[in-house]
Protein backbone atom coordinates (compact mmCIF):
# COMPACT_ATOMS: atom_id res chain seq x y z
CA UNK A 1 0.00 0.00 0.00
CA UNK A 2 2.96 2.88 0.96
CA UNK A 3 4.72 1.34 -2.43
CA UNK A 4 1.20 2.15 -4.41
CA UNK A 5 1.03 5.66 -2.53
CA UNK A 6 4.82 6.97 -3.62
CA UNK A 7 4.46 5.31 -7.12
CA UNK A 8 1.43 7.44 -7.63
CA UNK A 9 3.10 10.86 -5.94
CA UNK A 10 6.31 10.28 -8.13
CA UNK A 11 3.67 9.76 -11.23
CA UNK A 12 1.98 13.63 -10.30
CA UNK A 13 4.82 15.25 -9.61
CA UNK A 14 6.10 14.22 -12.79
CA UNK A 15 2.76 15.10 -14.11
CA UNK A 16 3.25 18.62 -12.96
CA UNK A 17 6.81 18.85 -14.57
CA UNK A 18 5.33 18.19 -18.10
CA UNK A 19 2.41 20.37 -17.90
CA UNK A 20 4.83 23.43 -16.45
CA UNK A 21 7.36 22.62 -19.20
CA UNK A 22 5.11 22.14 -22.30
CA UNK A 23 2.09 25.05 -21.17
CA UNK A 24 1.86 28.68 -20.90
CA UNK A 25 -0.70 29.98 -20.07
CA UNK A 26 -1.47 33.90 -21.36
CA UNK A 27 -3.67 36.70 -19.55
CA UNK A 28 -7.02 37.14 -21.38
CA UNK A 29 -7.99 41.08 -22.05
CA UNK A 30 -8.80 42.62 -18.66
CA UNK A 31 -10.58 45.95 -19.05
CA UNK A 32 -9.95 48.37 -16.07
CA UNK A 33 -11.28 51.54 -15.44
CA UNK A 34 -8.12 53.70 -16.25
CA UNK A 35 -6.32 51.30 -18.62
CA UNK A 36 -6.49 47.89 -20.49
CA UNK A 37 -3.89 44.83 -19.76
CA UNK A 38 -3.29 43.14 -22.78
CA UNK A 39 -1.03 39.87 -22.53
CA UNK A 40 0.88 40.94 -19.98
CA UNK A 41 1.38 44.60 -21.29
CA UNK A 42 0.07 46.93 -18.70
CA UNK A 43 -1.27 49.82 -20.68
CA UNK A 44 -2.94 51.20 -17.20
CA UNK A 45 0.98 51.46 -15.81
CA UNK A 46 1.76 53.05 -18.70
CA UNK A 47 -0.84 55.66 -18.63
CA UNK A 48 0.29 56.31 -15.05
CA UNK A 49 3.69 57.22 -15.74
CA UNK A 50 2.37 59.46 -18.29
CA UNK A 51 0.03 61.11 -15.62
CA UNK A 52 3.05 61.52 -13.88
CA UNK A 53 5.12 63.14 -15.95
CA UNK A 54 2.77 65.50 -16.28
CA UNK A 55 2.57 66.29 -13.06
CA UNK A 56 5.73 66.34 -12.82
CA UNK A 57 6.02 69.42 -15.35
CA UNK A 58 3.26 70.86 -13.73
CA UNK A 59 5.19 71.35 -10.59
CA UNK A 60 8.36 72.08 -12.39
CA UNK A 61 6.15 75.22 -13.74
CA UNK A 62 5.03 75.90 -10.26
CA UNK A 63 8.13 75.81 -8.81
CA UNK A 64 9.84 78.15 -11.73
CA UNK A 65 6.62 80.59 -10.82
CA UNK A 66 7.65 80.80 -7.26
CA UNK A 67 11.25 81.36 -7.99
CA UNK A 68 10.28 83.72 -9.99
CA UNK A 69 8.24 86.04 -7.43
CA UNK A 70 10.64 84.98 -4.93
CA UNK A 71 13.04 86.44 -7.66
CA UNK A 72 10.88 89.36 -8.24
CA UNK A 73 10.88 89.85 -4.50
CA UNK A 74 14.33 89.56 -4.21
CA UNK A 75 14.80 92.35 -6.69
CA UNK A 76 12.31 94.96 -4.62
CA UNK A 77 14.14 94.04 -1.72
CA UNK A 78 17.22 95.02 -3.25
CA UNK A 79 16.41 98.59 -4.52
CA UNK A 80 14.99 98.78 -1.15
CA UNK A 81 18.26 98.70 0.51
CA UNK A 82 19.94 100.23 -2.00
CA UNK A 83 18.11 103.78 -1.84
CA UNK A 84 18.12 103.71 2.02
CA UNK A 85 21.98 103.15 2.07
CA UNK A 86 21.97 106.04 -0.80
CA UNK A 87 19.43 108.34 1.37
CA UNK A 88 20.32 107.91 5.13
CA UNK A 89 22.82 109.37 5.24
CA UNK A 90 21.30 112.80 3.98
CA UNK A 91 18.95 112.74 7.32
CA UNK A 92 19.34 114.18 10.25
CA UNK A 93 18.16 113.89 14.17
CA UNK A 94 17.40 117.27 15.69
CA UNK A 95 17.19 117.55 19.34
CA UNK A 96 16.24 121.01 20.77
CA UNK A 97 16.27 122.33 24.06
CA UNK A 98 14.90 125.24 26.30
CA UNK A 99 16.28 127.56 29.03
CA UNK A 100 14.12 127.06 32.17
CA UNK A 101 14.95 129.06 35.22
CA UNK A 102 13.94 127.42 38.92
CA UNK A 103 11.44 129.17 40.41
CA UNK A 104 13.44 128.89 43.79
CA UNK A 105 17.37 129.36 43.16
CA UNK A 106 16.49 131.82 39.96
CA UNK A 107 19.29 129.37 38.07
CA UNK A 108 18.74 129.00 35.01
CA UNK A 109 19.26 125.41 33.28
CA UNK A 110 18.87 123.72 29.76
CA UNK A 111 15.73 121.36 29.88
CA UNK A 112 15.06 119.05 26.86
CA UNK A 113 12.40 120.00 24.65
CA UNK A 114 11.87 117.83 21.68
CA UNK A 115 13.48 115.41 19.12
CA UNK A 116 12.51 115.20 15.42
CA UNK A 117 13.99 115.17 12.03
CA UNK A 118 15.17 116.91 9.27
CA UNK A 119 17.54 116.23 6.08
CA UNK A 120 20.36 118.07 3.91
CA UNK A 121 19.17 120.65 1.29
CA UNK A 122 22.51 121.67 0.55
CA UNK A 123 26.39 121.42 1.11
CA UNK A 124 26.27 124.94 2.69
CA UNK A 125 24.64 122.77 5.73
CA UNK A 126 20.88 124.44 5.29
CA UNK A 127 18.77 121.47 7.43
CA UNK A 128 15.08 121.48 6.69
CA UNK A 129 12.81 120.71 8.94
CA UNK A 130 9.38 121.36 10.46
CA UNK A 131 8.31 124.61 12.33
CA UNK A 132 7.07 122.75 15.11
CA UNK A 133 10.41 120.28 15.86
CA UNK A 134 11.76 123.59 16.89
CA UNK A 135 9.17 125.62 18.27
CA UNK A 136 10.16 127.54 21.29
CA UNK A 137 13.30 126.12 21.61
CA UNK A 138 16.56 127.45 22.60
CA UNK A 139 19.55 125.21 21.05
CA UNK A 140 19.39 122.85 18.61
CA UNK A 141 21.46 120.07 18.11
CA UNK A 142 21.89 118.27 14.93
CA UNK A 143 23.27 114.69 14.23
CA UNK A 144 24.55 113.68 11.42
CA UNK A 145 24.32 109.42 10.10
CA UNK A 146 28.08 108.87 11.41
CA UNK A 147 26.45 110.24 14.68
CA UNK A 148 28.39 113.18 14.57
CA UNK A 149 26.82 116.21 16.35
CA UNK A 150 27.03 119.94 15.56
CA UNK A 151 25.16 123.07 16.90
CA UNK A 152 22.86 124.76 15.06
CA UNK A 153 21.06 128.18 14.01
CA UNK A 154 17.84 129.30 12.64
CA UNK A 155 18.25 130.89 9.67
CA UNK A 156 14.31 131.58 8.79
CA UNK A 157 10.61 130.01 9.47
CA UNK A 158 7.72 129.63 7.39
CA UNK A 159 4.84 128.85 10.51
CA UNK A 160 2.14 129.15 7.37
CA UNK A 161 3.56 126.00 5.86
CA UNK A 162 5.08 124.42 9.30
CA UNK A 163 8.57 124.85 7.66
CA UNK A 164 12.01 125.73 8.69
CA UNK A 165 15.47 126.00 8.12
CA UNK A 166 18.51 125.49 10.19
CA UNK A 167 22.22 125.61 9.54
CA UNK A 168 25.19 123.46 10.43
CA UNK A 169 29.33 124.22 10.00
CA UNK A 170 30.52 121.01 9.35
CA UNK A 171 32.60 119.24 6.36
CA UNK A 172 31.41 119.58 3.23
CA UNK A 173 32.08 115.88 2.46
CA UNK A 174 30.10 115.17 5.53
CA UNK A 175 27.10 116.78 3.96
CA UNK A 176 25.22 114.76 1.17
CA UNK A 177 22.14 117.10 -0.14
CA UNK A 178 19.06 114.88 -0.99
CA UNK A 179 17.78 114.95 -4.76
CA UNK A 180 14.86 116.85 -4.91
CA UNK A 181 11.82 115.52 -7.11
CA UNK A 182 8.61 116.72 -7.86
CA UNK A 183 5.26 116.56 -6.14
CA UNK A 184 3.03 117.65 -9.23
CA UNK A 185 2.73 114.01 -11.07
CA UNK A 186 2.46 112.05 -8.24
CA UNK A 187 0.06 109.58 -8.51
CA UNK A 188 -2.24 107.25 -5.82
CA UNK A 189 -0.65 103.91 -5.32
CA UNK A 190 3.12 104.89 -5.66
CA UNK A 191 5.61 103.22 -3.59
CA UNK A 192 7.35 105.55 -1.23
CA UNK A 193 9.55 105.61 1.67
CA UNK A 194 9.92 107.86 5.08
CA UNK A 195 12.79 107.73 7.20
CA UNK A 196 13.50 109.35 10.48
CA UNK A 197 14.03 109.00 14.10
CA UNK A 198 10.52 107.70 15.58
CA UNK A 199 10.96 107.83 19.34
CA UNK A 200 14.75 109.01 19.39
CA UNK A 201 15.37 105.69 17.38
CA UNK A 202 17.03 107.15 14.62
CA UNK A 203 17.64 106.17 10.88
CA UNK A 204 14.56 104.12 10.83
CA UNK A 205 13.20 103.48 7.10
CA UNK A 206 8.97 102.72 6.57
CA UNK A 207 7.88 101.66 3.61
CA UNK A 208 4.37 102.57 1.85
CA UNK A 209 2.57 103.73 -0.73
CA UNK A 210 0.71 107.47 -1.38
CA UNK A 211 -3.00 106.88 -0.10
CA UNK A 212 -4.30 109.97 -1.02
CA UNK A 213 -3.58 113.76 -3.19
CA UNK A 214 -4.91 117.00 -2.39
CA UNK A 215 -5.53 116.47 1.39
CA UNK A 216 -5.73 119.65 3.62
CA UNK A 217 -4.15 120.01 7.13
CA UNK A 218 -3.65 123.38 9.69
CA UNK A 219 -0.62 124.71 10.52
CA UNK A 220 0.01 125.89 14.33
CA UNK A 221 -1.05 128.88 13.34
CA UNK A 222 -4.50 127.63 12.13
CA UNK A 223 -3.40 128.16 8.50
CA UNK A 224 -4.85 125.88 5.72
CA UNK A 225 -1.89 123.78 4.03
CA UNK A 226 -3.27 122.46 0.66
CA UNK A 227 -2.46 119.51 -1.66
CA UNK A 228 -1.19 117.90 0.88
CA UNK A 229 -0.34 114.24 0.47
CA UNK A 230 -1.17 111.77 2.67
CA UNK A 231 0.72 108.02 3.05
CA UNK A 232 0.15 105.33 4.78
CA UNK A 233 3.91 104.72 5.20
CA UNK A 234 4.34 104.65 9.43
CA UNK A 235 4.80 108.41 10.20
CA UNK A 236 5.30 108.96 14.15
CA UNK A 237 6.54 110.93 16.83
CA UNK A 238 9.90 112.11 16.21
CA UNK A 239 9.54 111.33 11.99
CA UNK A 240 8.07 115.19 12.17
CA UNK A 241 10.65 116.90 9.31
CA UNK A 242 11.75 114.01 7.38
CA UNK A 243 11.78 113.27 3.81
CA UNK A 244 9.19 111.22 2.12
CA UNK A 245 11.05 109.94 -0.83
CA UNK A 246 9.99 108.18 -3.98
CA UNK A 247 10.93 105.31 -5.41
CA UNK A 248 13.85 106.85 -6.73
CA UNK A 249 15.21 108.30 -3.51
CA UNK A 250 14.11 111.52 -4.24
CA UNK A 251 12.47 113.97 -1.65
CA UNK A 252 8.69 114.53 -2.95
CA UNK A 253 7.11 115.22 0.61
CA UNK A 254 8.41 116.25 4.33
CA UNK A 255 6.34 114.15 7.14
CA UNK A 256 4.65 116.76 9.28
CA UNK A 257 1.37 114.90 10.77
CA UNK A 258 -0.26 112.35 12.04
CA UNK A 259 -3.84 111.35 12.13
CA UNK A 260 -4.24 109.27 15.44
CA UNK A 261 -6.74 108.60 18.57
CA UNK A 262 -3.69 107.07 20.42
CA UNK A 263 -0.74 109.40 19.06
CA UNK A 264 1.12 106.73 17.15
CA UNK A 265 0.51 105.69 13.31
CA UNK A 266 -2.56 104.38 12.38
CA UNK A 267 -1.71 104.36 8.82
CA UNK A 268 -2.91 107.94 7.89
CA UNK A 269 0.61 110.15 7.83
CA UNK A 270 0.72 113.74 5.17
CA UNK A 271 3.62 115.47 4.02
CA UNK A 272 3.81 118.30 2.73
CA UNK A 273 4.77 118.23 -0.46
CA UNK A 274 8.23 119.39 -2.25
CA UNK A 275 6.74 121.95 -4.32
CA UNK A 276 5.76 123.65 -1.58
CA UNK A 277 9.37 123.23 -0.40
CA UNK A 278 11.17 124.39 -3.12
CA UNK A 279 9.15 127.45 -3.30
CA UNK A 280 9.53 128.26 0.85
CA UNK A 281 13.38 126.91 1.93
CA UNK A 282 15.21 129.52 -1.43
CA UNK A 283 13.43 132.45 -0.11
CA UNK A 284 14.26 131.38 3.53
CA UNK A 285 17.72 131.16 2.81
CA UNK A 286 18.45 134.14 0.81
CA UNK A 287 16.52 136.67 2.62
CA UNK A 288 15.73 134.57 6.31
CA UNK A 289 11.91 135.08 5.46
CA UNK A 290 9.39 133.98 2.41
CA UNK A 291 8.75 136.99 0.41
CA UNK A 292 5.05 137.10 -0.75
CA UNK A 293 2.88 138.82 -3.12
CA UNK A 294 0.97 141.23 -1.01
CA UNK A 295 -1.54 143.90 -2.08
CA UNK A 296 -0.68 146.24 0.73
CA UNK A 297 -4.22 145.76 3.21
CA UNK A 298 -4.68 144.42 6.89
CA UNK A 299 -7.91 142.17 7.16
CA UNK A 300 -10.66 142.25 9.48
CA UNK A 301 -10.01 139.04 12.01
CA UNK A 302 -12.69 136.27 10.25
CA UNK A 303 -14.71 136.37 13.53
CA UNK A 304 -15.58 139.88 13.31
CA UNK A 305 -16.47 139.65 9.12
CA UNK A 306 -19.86 138.35 8.93
CA UNK A 307 -20.00 138.61 4.93
CA UNK A 308 -18.63 136.45 2.69
CA UNK A 309 -15.32 137.55 1.59
CA UNK A 310 -12.21 139.09 3.24
CA UNK A 311 -12.72 142.45 4.49
CA UNK A 312 -10.27 145.43 4.27
CA UNK A 313 -9.20 146.75 7.86
CA UNK A 314 -6.58 149.02 6.82
CA UNK A 315 -4.42 150.05 4.04
CA UNK A 316 -1.04 150.53 3.77
CA UNK A 317 0.10 153.87 2.55
CA UNK A 318 1.67 153.50 -1.05
CA UNK A 319 0.99 150.13 -1.40
CA UNK A 320 -0.89 148.57 -4.49
CA UNK A 321 -3.98 148.42 -2.34
CA UNK A 322 -3.19 152.43 -1.89
CA UNK A 323 -2.83 153.28 -5.32
CA UNK A 324 -5.48 150.78 -6.70
CA UNK A 325 -7.50 153.23 -4.47
CA UNK A 326 -9.17 150.44 -2.18
CA UNK A 327 -10.11 151.53 1.32
CA UNK A 328 -9.89 149.75 4.62
CA UNK A 329 -12.71 150.30 7.53
CA UNK A 330 -13.40 154.23 8.50
CA UNK A 331 -15.59 156.09 11.51
CA UNK A 332 -17.95 158.03 10.68
CA UNK A 333 -18.98 161.74 11.77
CA UNK A 334 -21.33 160.19 14.43
CA UNK A 335 -18.57 157.66 15.20
CA UNK A 336 -20.24 154.69 13.70
CA UNK A 337 -17.91 152.05 11.70
CA UNK A 338 -18.25 152.01 7.94
CA UNK A 339 -17.24 148.68 6.67
CA UNK A 340 -14.04 148.22 4.37
CA UNK A 341 -13.75 146.73 1.05
CA UNK A 342 -14.88 143.43 0.64
CA UNK A 343 -13.02 141.17 -1.77
CA UNK A 344 -14.72 138.67 -3.20
CA UNK A 345 -12.48 137.36 -6.29
CA UNK A 346 -8.68 137.91 -7.45
CA UNK A 347 -8.90 137.01 -11.14
CA UNK A 348 -10.46 133.64 -11.31
CA UNK A 349 -10.45 132.39 -7.77
CA UNK A 350 -13.51 132.84 -5.59
CA UNK A 351 -13.02 134.88 -1.90
CA UNK A 352 -15.19 133.96 0.91
CA UNK A 353 -12.72 134.36 3.59
CA UNK A 354 -9.64 135.75 4.91
CA UNK A 355 -7.65 131.97 3.77
CA UNK A 356 -8.96 131.93 0.73
CA UNK A 357 -7.02 135.42 -0.33
CA UNK A 358 -3.95 134.47 1.16
CA UNK A 359 -3.67 131.08 -0.51
CA UNK A 360 -5.27 132.67 -3.55
CA UNK A 361 -2.09 135.16 -3.80
CA UNK A 362 0.33 132.24 -3.41
CA UNK A 363 -0.64 131.83 -6.95
CA UNK A 364 1.20 134.28 -7.70
CA UNK A 365 4.60 135.62 -8.07
CA UNK A 366 5.57 139.90 -7.10
CA UNK A 367 5.27 142.14 -9.86
CA UNK A 368 1.80 140.07 -11.49
CA UNK A 369 -0.64 142.58 -12.39
CA UNK A 370 -4.54 140.91 -10.90
CA UNK A 371 -7.95 141.55 -11.11
CA UNK A 372 -9.70 142.60 -7.59
CA UNK A 373 -13.40 142.39 -7.40
CA UNK A 374 -14.74 143.91 -4.66
CA UNK A 375 -18.06 145.06 -3.14
CA UNK A 376 -18.17 148.52 -1.62
CA UNK A 377 -21.52 149.81 -0.08
CA UNK A 378 -23.39 147.05 -1.51
CA UNK A 379 -22.12 147.67 -5.11
CA UNK A 380 -19.72 145.82 -7.09
CA UNK A 381 -16.79 146.95 -8.53
CA UNK A 382 -13.33 146.27 -10.18
CA UNK A 383 -9.52 147.56 -10.50
CA UNK A 384 -6.41 146.45 -11.94
CA UNK A 385 -3.47 145.93 -9.46
CA UNK A 386 0.10 145.41 -9.42
CA UNK A 387 1.53 143.00 -6.37
CA UNK A 388 4.08 144.17 -4.21
CA UNK A 389 6.86 142.10 -2.35
CA UNK A 390 6.57 141.04 1.33
CA UNK A 391 9.98 142.19 1.81
CA UNK A 392 11.03 146.31 1.36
Amino acid sequence: MKIFSAVIGLLLIGFGFYIGANFTLEPKNINYEKGTVVQGNFNGLDSTENTTAEEASSISKEDQGYEDIATAFFDQEEATIALFKRSAPSVVFITTTTLTQDRWSMDVYEMPQGSGTGFIWDEMGHIVTNYHVIENGSRFTVTLADQTSYDASVVGVEPNKDLAVLRIIAPSKMLRPTPVGSSNDLRVGQSVFAIGNPFGLDQSLTTGIISALGREIKAKNDRPIKDVIQTDAAINPGNSGGPLLDSKGRVIGVNTAIYSPSGASAGIGFSIPIDVVKWVVPDIIEFGEVRRPILGIELVPQQYNQYPGSMILAVAPDSPADKAGLFGVERGSTGKFIPGDLIVQINEYQIKSNNDLILALEKFSIGDEISVKFNRKNEFKQVSLQLASSLR
